[in-house]
């Protein structure tokens, strides 16, 4: 919005200045176009014609002013004299018309210089109203530049006044936005603690509740406790008693188990005496048995003839129920894999040992696998 600046007091216009110019030009206008009165003397006949514009009113004006002048003269040089004056000759007539001459030419120079000082007056007046104009001219250009500047002045101080009417409200703005959110956040905060106030209360109401629930088990689990020591002790006296019973019941089956282990040793001892009689006899059977096979594998074995003492080889023998032979192996090798055959084939040629149909059958299954140890000087 533009703002109107103040009027000046120093601010002058234009009109008075050119209306005073336009006045001085038309006075001067005006004396140039009136031609005073004047008179000069009669030329002689041999200068050049001179010539002067002399205005009729204007001369008889002067010569009516200069004959009331004489007779105002003579009025007061005899006031009782009331005779007319006498004619005038001719001569007399020229020397005043002369006389009137010399006074209107007079009068004529006079005006002229009058108007002459006048026209310098006026011209001075003039120069002076020009330059007065001149003056208030430059005086209100600079006024008006001043008013300009100052415009310009009071224009950017509105405009900054505006700029800074503007910061102003927007750092009331951005204040009235910071104490919004510091209340907003004061509220926030407030409502935060509030909650936390809640949930702390919540949380101590949830910590009593699981302190009395806590406390209701710990009673609960002291009563089962004790209702659990209390059948523990009852099944600690039933287990006792139990015991007890079964102490006895084990005494009784100890004693039970002490008569029959005796009766059992007795027939152990029994047993084990008929045992020995039949393991010696059993024994015996076997080693004759084994004697006999030693005896036809020693009789069927060809030793070979690079066969030295030092040799020695273990054949694995197993015999079918008739003594046959169903199996050898070479359960320990002599190195020597002449050796070796030689050992097996005289196993082979000895069989069947039919001696083995003699035995009892325990022994004969116990005597259907052995082994035979072949060395030059010795067979077991």
């Amino acid at each position: 919005m533009a703002i109107k600046p103040p009027r000046d007091p120093q601010d002058v216009g234009y009109t008075w200045p050119t209306v005073l110019a336009v006045a001085v030009h038309l006075l001067v206008v005006l004396f140039s176009l009136v031609s005073l009165p004047s008179s000069t003397a009669e030329p002689d006949s041999s200068s050049i014609v001179q010539a002067t514009f002399v205005s009729t009113e204007t001369f008889t004006d002067q010569a009516q002013q200069t004959t009331d002048q004489q007779a105002a003269l003579n009025s007061s040089t005899d006031p009782d004299e009331a005779e007319p004056a006498p004619e005038p000759d001719a001569s007399e007539q020229e020397a005043l018309q002369q006389q009137a001459d010399e006074a209107a030419a007079r009068e004529e120079a006079q005006a002229q210089a009058r108007a002459e000082e006048q026209a310098r007056e006026l011209q001075e007046a003039q120069a002076q109203a020009e330059a007065e104009a001149q003056r208030r001219e430059e005086e209100a250009q600079r006024l008006a530049e001043q008013q300009e500047v100052a415009a310009q002045a009071r224009e950017e101080a509105q405009r900054e006044a505006e700029a800074e009417a503007q910061r102003q409200r927007e750092a009331e703005a951005e204040a009235q936005r910071q104490r919004e959110a510091e209340a907003e956040a004061q509220r926030q905060r407030e409502a935060e603690a509030e909650a936390q106030r809640q949930r702390e209360a919540e949380a101590e109401a949830q910590r009593q509740r699981e302190a009395e629930a806590e406390a209701q088990r710990q009673r609960e689990a002291e009563a089962e406790a004790q209702r659990q020591r209390e059948a523990e002790a009852e099944a600690q006296r039933q287990r006792e008693a139990e015991a007890e019973a079964q102490r006895q019941r084990e005494a009784e089956a100890e004693a039970q188990r002490q008569r029959e282990a005796e009766a059992a040793m007795q027939r152990q001892l029994e047993g084990e005496a008929q045992a020995a009689a039949n393991a010696q006899q059993a024994q015996q059977a076997a080693n004759g048995f084994i004697n006999i096979v030693r005896r036809a594998v020693e009789q069927a074995w060809l030793i070979p003839a690079g066969a030295s003492d030092a040799m020695s080889a273990t054949i694995q023998v197993r015999l079918g129920p008739s003594g046959e032979v169903l199996l050898t192996t070479i359960a320990t090798s002599s190195g020597d894999s002449a050796f070796d055959r030689s050992a097996m084939q005289a196993v082979e040629h000895a069989a069947p040992f039919s001696e083995l149909r003699d035995l009892p059958a325990e022994q004969q299954r116990n005597l259907r696998q052995f082994n035979l140890r072949f060395t030059p000087g010795d067979v077991r």
